[in-house]
């Protein structure tokens, strides 16, 4: 174990050295650059690629290619970049390539607020890329949490072979934290293949959750087509195998829905809950303590660290004692929707909201409270 001083995106970044990423391919943008940085630094020292791509598009591409061929693969990038890697992102979903998309979010829209903090791609990380799909995005409120949770993403990427996005921001990325950062962490490797090269298939029901990966190069016949494909990869119109196959990606996360959850609570018997995430989760809390140091009542705290797959069901349980929730992020409302669809509808939700390029304050939840 070892005290370090780091920012939110050096933690990410040794995060995933850590947890065996030795591939990068990126563009420099405000503010997930110094990711980027390091991984340029670090990574020929392991024997990983570094490689600084022209633009977003093809660093998500070189991505994808890296991983199918059998390297633990990540990029990072904030605001236009993460629109231009949409299309990249569903080719990924589609050909089931594990991968991970840190996105340091900015404000925008267009070249918005590039120094400037927001959370306001929420939506963009679920349904930014077309057509139905599962993903999953998590979101850090630390500098330690941006290690931890990259080395989950890692982990979750590998074992439901599908992008996983880490959803931090600006405040995150660039603050200053002292943490404890151990000298090695679990590191899951890809299993290889147990049937031989003949009866191998790349997309068979048996390889949908933690199961075994062939690679190019490896003398397995494998076909990766962004085109709705059969077990073998190759493309079909076949009605059942359309189905077959959206039915597949969907259950990557319904089926592991429990096991993807990650929450942080207390107190959630209040009649009145906060429920935030990320780097908006800090103020959130410190406005929580301040309440109550005054003598009032008892007031719930929620944090989400899983936002996408979105757990409804979980939410209503963990939700089921209050009579009004106060969600609190930088943005417009964009998860106090989804929070209003899974409480009791008779449950007011109050929303506390910035989306000026500042943080968010405790004073502003105060207020509401």
């Amino acid at each position: 174990m070892s005290i370090q001083l780091l920012s939110g995106n050096e933690a990410c970044a040794l995060g995933a050295l850590k947890a065996g990423v030795r591939f990068f391919a990126g563009y420099p943008i405000t503010p997930s650059t110094e990711i980027a940085e390091m991984m340029s630094e670090e990574l020929p020292k392991l024997g990983g690629i570094f490689i600084q791509m022209e633009d977003e598009i093809a660093s998500i591409c070189a991505m994808v290619g890296a991983s199918a061929a059998g390297m633990k693969a990540m990029t990072a990038t904030s605001g236009p970049g993460f629109s231009l890697m949409q299309e990249g992102i569903g080719y990924a979903i589609m050909t089931e390539v594990p991968c991970v998309i840190v996105n340091v979010q900015r404000g925008g829209p267009a070249t918005g607020l590039p120094t400037k903090v927001a959370q306001a791609d929420v939506m963009a990380a679920r349904w930014g890329t077309h057509g139905d799909h599962p993903i999953v995005a998590l979101a850090p409120w630390s500098v330690m949490e941006s290690f931890t949770l990259t080395v989950k993403a890692i982990e979750i990427s590998e074992r439901l072979r599908l992008p996983v996005l880490i959803l931090s921001d600006e405040i995150i990325g660039h603050m200053r934290e002292v943490v404890s950062i151990p000298e090695s962490v679990a590191i899951h490797e890809r299993k290889k293949p147990t049937k031989s090269k003949d009866e191998y298939l790349h997309y068979h029901d048996e390889t949908n959750f933690d199961a075994p990966f062939a690679h190019f190069g490896e003398g397995f016949r494998i076909h990766i087509s962004g085109l709705t494909h059969r077990q073998d990869g190759f493309p079909t119109n076949d009605p059942k195998v359309i189905k077959w196959k959206m039915d597949r990606l969907r259950n990557k996360t319904d089926l592991n829905r429990d096991w993807l959850h990650f929450d942080e609570h207390l107190d959630l018997d209040a009649e009145t809950v906060i429920v935030s995430y990320g780097s908006s989760a800090r103020a959130a809390l410190e406005a929580k303590n301040e309440f109550e140091k005054n003598g009032s009542k008892k007031i719930g705290f929620l944090r989400l660290i899983t936002l996408w797959p979105f757990h409804y069901m979980k939410v209503a349980e963990l939700l089921q004692n209050t009579k009004r929730v106060v969600v609190v992020e930088m943005n417009q409302g964009q998860m106090t929707r989804e929070i209003a669809r899974a409480v009791r509808r008779d449950v007011q939700v109050i929303d506390v909201n910035r989306y000026d390029g500042e943080l968010i304050t405790p004073a502003e939840v105060l207020e509401k409270l």
